[in-house]
């Protein structure tokens, strides 16, 4: 199989572009004049640091009738936690296991909260596990890492109102081929007395899955997956579609210069070629932290990442309250309004942002 294209650029140094979308997006988006000036500070406070301009996404994200647990600690041995994002009434509701990127190597679980509060928005739980990164481990470690968030949601679905019959699991870039690899080699899992089978689905947003050979340059990516063909296959999802996967969405930006639209053109070949449901979608334009950034407020209106999500969750869960799920069609009328938070001087909002973790405090 030929290769397909990943570049190594990281995500820190890709942010800056997409920083840019934003404040240009916000400078021109029909909100008040107060959540501009929120966001943009934020942006501001960063200087171009990923940190903030997390931080200033997740300073618009959905607040009404959500409920969240942070620091949720899976893994004791390694001192790995989770953050849930849920409906306040939720019950029996579907499940989404979000695996975030940063080539292996670096992200936070509390960067991502725009993506978790816009799915619990919409009657979804998502669950935003931490994962070991390299240099510390190598894939079997951060694999092992993945399966016991997986676990753990399953036997807490009922506990934080949903249905261990009914997760599905999501990432984006790095995020994806872990979330991937996960429903496709089965070894992961069994390992936790699960299977590829018992999951809803698979969401890939810009995920890489087909990467073999590595490039001799690409000294991380070998250091993580290995030196020889064999070993690095064992880390590409497309060597293991047999047709016992669980249905996925595959979402890729045509403008995605990080990772290969390829990635996700070869997985649904294989799916297809082992006739398994798979929908493939290419967002003409959109480019590879686009993609994501594309469900926070502020940028939701770049590529219908959220509609395709939610309409994925409602066509495959298999829980009674997924027929509760807003239809793609009708989630921008049943958008939950969010509250707007005052921050009247720069000083003030650094103090907002370092209590939330998004900075450093200061001596």
């Amino acid at each position: 199989m030929e290769r397909r294209a990943v570049s190594s650029v990281s995500q820190a140094t890709s942010i800056t572009p997409v920083a840019r979308q934003l404040e240009l997006r916000l400078r021109t988006h029909r909100t008040s004049h107060l959540l501009r000036l929120t966001v943009l500070g934020a942006a501001l406070l960063l200087g171009g640091c990923s940190g903030v301009l997390f931080a200033g996404l997740n300073a618009t994200d959905e607040h009404t009738n959500i409920g969240t647990e942070s620091h949720v600690v899976f893994d004791t041995q390694h001192h790995l936690a989770l953050d849930v994002y849920r409906p306040t009434d939720a019950e029996h509701a579907p499940i989404v296991v979000f695996f975030y990127g940063g080539d292996w190597m670096r992200g936070k679980r509390q960067w991502y909260r725009f993506a978790g509060a816009a799915l619990a928005a919409h009657g979804v739980i998502a669950v935003i596990p931490d994962y070991r990164k390299y240099p510390k481990v190598k894939m079997d470690g951060f694999m092992q890492d993945a399966a016991h968030a997986v676990a753990w949601t399953r036997d807490h679905a009922e506990q934080i109102g949903g249905d261990p019959q009914d997760i599905f699991l999501m990432g984006h870039s790095a995020g994806g081929q872990i979330a991937a690899l996960l429903a496709t080699d089965s070894k992961w899992l069994r390992a936790n007395g699960m299977q590829p089978g018992d999951l809803a689905g698979f969401i890939g947003l810009a995920g890489v899955y087909d990467f073999t050979p590595i490039e001799a340059k690409e000294k991380d990516m070998i250091g993580m997956f290995g030196k020889t063909l064999a070993e690095q296959r064992r880390a590409q999802p497309v060597s293991f579609v047999h047709g016992t996967e669980p249905p996925m969405l595959l979402l890729h930006g045509t403008a995605d210069h990080e990772v290969d639209p390829s990635n996700s053109k070869s997985l649904a070949q294989v799916m297809q070629a082992n006739h398994q449901d798979v929908t493939l979608k290419l967002y003409r334009g959109v480019g590879h932290s686009a993609l994501l950034f594309s469900m926070s407020r502020p940028m939701r209106g770049h590529a219908p990442t959220l509609d395709d999500v939610l309409a994925f969750i409602h066509a495959h869960g298999k829980g009674p309250s997924n027929n509760r799920l807003p239809s793609s069609s009708s989630l921008r009328r049943q958008e939950v309004l969010f509250q707007q938070r005052s921050w009247s001087s720069s000083a003030l909002a650094r103090q907002e942002l370092e209590a939330s973790g998004f900075l450093p405090l200061q001596e």
